[in-house]
């Protein structure tokens, strides 16, 4: 990843945002933990963490810092529910949830349970070098995407999936989690479209970020692993279809127009 941050702006410059704390919003104890062989840690020291988890972690504030701004604006405004900033939790190797215990192999993911954001530290490293994906909008788009999950949640489309998933054939719950991933996609891009005068979006950074939706498609993965892509067992969507919401919504910057589940008649 590198230092010069997001559309041309610099992370050293837009870090003053975090001169109240470190990495304000985000709980990197279980990364201290790790690193120290502990399984519980009481007390967080920044200065444990190397060059490359600092970078990580100011980056991820700033990009967490921004989404919080967009929302507070746009969600009041467009649904009448009032926003609630999650928080983020970076991890290394495995980290224990309230929606239970995950390690890096999972990704990135959002517990609605606790209303926490997940991410491995290491995980913008395997974008660029597994999926060739790399780029901060490419990254802030992997965190807007899982933002796109707590919306999800507060607006009450989370719980109603969950019940809907229980009671559904397997294909018919994989095929009800790709609508709600395509939906996190097109919260992205209403985000991505909402900070893009800040943060001084360019098309390039656009592209990075058409570049990730498309490299964390169902297809693109199976065909990667080896395996022939079956879209019955897809659970966050095709290629195309990834980048097809995360672009309606950069360019609408509308929720209303992110209903995945209306458009495939649910």
């Amino acid at each position: 990843m590198s230092a010069g941050g997001i559309g041309g702006l610099g992370l050293v410059g837009t870090l003053v945002v975090l001169a109240v704390g470190w990495f304000f919003g985000i709980d990197i104890s279980p990364l201290v933990g790790a690193m120290q062989g502990e399984t519980q840690q009481t007390q967080v020291d920044p200065s444990q963490l190397s060059p490359e988890q600092r970078e990580s972690g100011e980056f991820v504030s700033t990009v967490l810092a921004s989404t919080e701004d967009v929302w507070q604006k746009v969600l009041p405004e467009q649904t009448g529910v009032q926003y609630t900033d999650p928080s983020m939790v970076l991890y290394s190797g495995q980290v224990q949830s309230a929606c239970g215990g995950a390690s890096a192999a999972m990704g990135p993911f959002y517990c609605p349970n606790d209303q926490k954001v997940y991410l491995d530290t290491s995980f913008f490293s395997q974008m660029q070098d597994r999926m060739g994906a790399g780029g901060d909008f490419a990254y802030a788009y992997v965190i807007s995407h899982e933002i796109g999950h707590h919306i999800q949640n507060l607006i009450g489309v989370l719980p109603k999936v969950t019940q809907m998933r229980q009671r559904a054939s397997e294909a018919d719950s994989n095929a009800l989690s790709v609508l709600t991933e395509l939906q996190a996609d097109c919260f992205a891009g209403i985000w991505g479209r909402q900070a893009s005068q800040n943060l001084k979006i360019t098309q390039e950074d656009f592209s990075e970020a058409i570049g990730a939706a498309g490299a964390v498609g169902d297809d693109r993965l199976m065909e990667g692993a080896g395996r022939v892509p079956m879209p019955d067992s897809f659970t966050h969507g095709s290629s195309a279809d990834r980048q097809k919401w995360f672009a309606r919504g950069f360019e609408s910057g509308e929720i209303a127009k992110c209903n995945t589940f209306g458009e495939a008649g649910l």
